[in-house]
């Protein structure tokens, strides 16, 4: 299940918990950020043991355009997470909505 950047915004600000997860590279991350937990795309299989124990926690992957935060979501479903939502059209979606 994807979520929008309207949607996310509203759990951004309400302050609700979940996990929330940037899968760009560093220099992008530096450039700009929604304070998000830095795992880039490439370092997700090796993080995936820091994540056991949240399998059923509602988790939000995020990248440039929603294209590598869908293969993070493929990955960590696979891994055994089972509430992956991946951010459409990643920070460009939430830059062009204003936010």
């Amino acid at each position: 299940m994807d979520i929008d950047v309207k949607e996310l915004k509203t759990k951004l600000d309400a302050k609700e918990t979940f996990i929330f997860i940037d899968v760009r590279e560093p220099y992008e991350y530096e450039e700009f950020n929604l304070n998000a937990k830095l795992i880039p795309l490439g370092n997700l299989v090796a993080e995936i043991p820091s994540l056991r124990g949240s399998e059923n926690e509602e988790i939000v992957v995020h990248c440039r355009s929603g294209q590598r935060s869908g293969i993070a979501q493929k990955v960590l479903m696979q891994s055994g997470f089972t509430n992956v939502r991946n951010l459409l059209g990643g920070v460009l979606a939430w830059q062009e909505a204003g936010y």
